[in-house]
């Protein structure tokens, strides 16, 4: 990081390093003493929430305003669904079944990270929860081209690791939701969302939602494989009963393979937000 301060102050870094070493007696061991911005168990008090939110809205916002990253290609997809390789070890037949899926996220991937290289890594780079399945797929793709990709880890009860894939300098690790879904949309270029689960569907709705109430501009949001969307999800039945609009079922579009979604957004032309709700 280069240093860019317009302060004749001592910055914040030396002071860290400074305070460190001072001598050890009752009063320096004090958590009283400690620097209230190192003070871990200070940060994590009750009070300072507004604090740790506007800390974690900020660093992805800034190391991402310095590697330059402009927009992004969002994966959300499975973490239970294996490589084709190894899907003879999946938990029920329809998970083996779905394994291909993995290898069109990888394919995928690679596909947007060629134009991501093209742009410098400032456009299309992939982003992924960072996790297993479909999110490794999506990392491993970009990878494979020899780009940079982004993984959005969080903290879960069971201990998890960001997968071998992701760009080391741009893993991140949220404790809010909430503004780890802001960050995976503000910069979004198109979302790619495969087969999945609760989290999946979470990060589909919310999409969806947003786009559909005219709170964000209009994306490609693609939806990999009409067989299981079509199975777990009744769309004609939502605007049948009126609880959607037809109308809203124009905001996503099915696609089955890596070439056919890499089409799509190439054939995209910018919406604006929409300044109604259809059907209200």
């Amino acid at each position: 990081m280069t240093d860019d301060r317009r302060s004749h102050f001592r910055d914040a870094g030396t002071d860290m390093r400074t305070a460190a070493d001072v001598p050890e007696t009752p009063q320096t061991l004090s958590p009283s003493y400690r620097l209230a911005f190192t003070d871990g168990d200070f940060l994590a008090r009750e009070d300072l929430r507004p604090v740790r939110l506007q800390l974690e809205l900020l660093k992805f916002q800034l190391l991402l305003d310095e590697h330059e990253v402009n927009s992004t290609i969002v994966l959300f997809g499975g973490a239970r669904i294996p490589e084709p390789a190894e899907k003879e070890g999946a938990k029920t037949r329809t998970l083996a079944d779905l394994s291909h899926f993995y290898d069109e996220a990888r394919k995928f991937a690679r596909l947007m990270t060629r134009k991501s290289l093209a742009s410098g890594n400032r456009d299309y780079v992939v982003v992924t929860g960072g996790g297993p399945g479909v999110m490794e797929a999506g990392n491993r793709g970009a990878a494979d081209e020899g780009g940079v990709s982004i993984g959005l880890n969080i903290v879960l009860p069971h201990e998890q690791a960001p997968n071998a894939y992701v760009t080391p300098d741009l893993a991140f690790n949220f404790h809010y939701f909430a503004i780890r879904k802001m960050h995976f949309l503000m910069r979004a270029r198109a979302i790619c969302v495969f087969p999945g689960g609760f989290g999946t569907l979470d990060e589909l709705f919310e999409a969806l939602t947003l786009i559909q109430t005219g709170r964000m501009d209009r994306l490609p949001i693609l939806l990999f494989g009409r067989q299981f969307w079509e199975t777990i999800v009744n769309w004609d039945a939502l605007a049948d009963a009126g609880t959607i609009s037809r109308a809203d079922l124009d905001l996503f579009r099915f696609v089955e393979t890596a070439e056919e979604a890499a089409a799509q957004i190439e054939e995209w032309h910018p919406e604006p937000a929409r300044s109604d709700i259809p059907g209200r």
